[in-house]
């Protein structure tokens, strides 16, 4: 049988893309044959992470919560570098504050970044997969996607939000070729998971003894992931949400 895992030949574009969970995910899609576009706001961590994975890689500087740009962005990676077949919505931003205490603008930082620019980013790849009939659409959703977490509401928001996407651009999308899903990682090492957890051995506690295998993920954890919803192995599959946590949405 061919490989049905074998991601050669295809590209991917990878918001926040050059640390955390975005720099495992393209590890894992060159890993798996692929090229990969990072795209982020920092180019010192976007030129490292690129120098890292090799000549599979390129990068883009760009704001996208800058929601204006994203249709040059678009243009400009897919008439230098090629159609992109998997576009994963990745960048985030964390904002860990008791309900009562987030202002309006605050909150609204976070949904620009999850919720807006990962619907513009999906409308205007969208459209140009649905003219070629093939592509795939990933969110990075999270446990705040399933369950309630105090002290991130405005997170807990854009990514439950993810989830609405997620169906209802299959909905729309899929009928002409274009799969979209989602992963929700658990808690995984990264900047951001380090940032939330260090200061706060109680909460870090309760996450591992309510996760059955009893340790955080990796970032390649989540990576062979998006490879897999990626490739063609996961052809009859979209709409969904993917935990890949260590059992954490299930445990008790």
């Amino acid at each position: 049988m061919k490989n049905a895992f074998d991601l050669t030949g295809q590209r991917a574009l990878i918001t926040g893309g050059g640390t955390g969970l975005g720099l495992g995910m393209a590890k894992c899609l060159v890993a798996c044959g692929a090229e990969v576009v990072l795209v982020g706001r920092r180019e010192n961590a976007l030129q490292e992470a690129v120098e890292g994975i090799g000549e599979r890689a390129s990068y883009r500087v760009c704001d996208v919560t800058e929601l204006e740009r994203i249709p040059a962005l678009v243009e400009g990676v897919e008439t230098e570098i090629g159609p992109v077949d998997t576009l994963i919505n990745n960048a985030g931003v964390h904002l860990k504050k008791d309900a009562s205490e987030i202002s309006d603008t605050a909150f609204q930082n976070v949904m620009q970044t999850h919720v807006n620019a990962g619907f513009a980013l999906s409308r205007e790849f969208g459209k140009r997969m649905m003219e070629r009939g093939t592509g795939n659409i990933i969110f990075t959703a999270s446990m705040a996607s399933l369950f309630g977490i105090p002290l991130v509401a405005a997170y807990s928001a854009a990514k439950t939000a993810h989830l609405g996407l997620v169906r209802a651009l299959a909905a729309d999308f899929s009928p002409r070729g274009v799969r979209i899903n989602a992963i929700a990682p658990g808690w995984i090492h990264s900047e951001m998971m380090h940032k939330a957890l260090d200061a706060d051995p109680k909460r870090k506690e309760k996450i591992l003894t309510r996760t059955p295998l009893g340790v955080f993920g990796d970032p390649e954890d989540i990576g062979w992931a998006a490879a897999y919803l990626a490739s063609p192995a996961a052809k009859f599959i979209t709409g969904v949400c993917l935990p890949v946590d260590g059992g954490a949405s299930v445990g008790f």
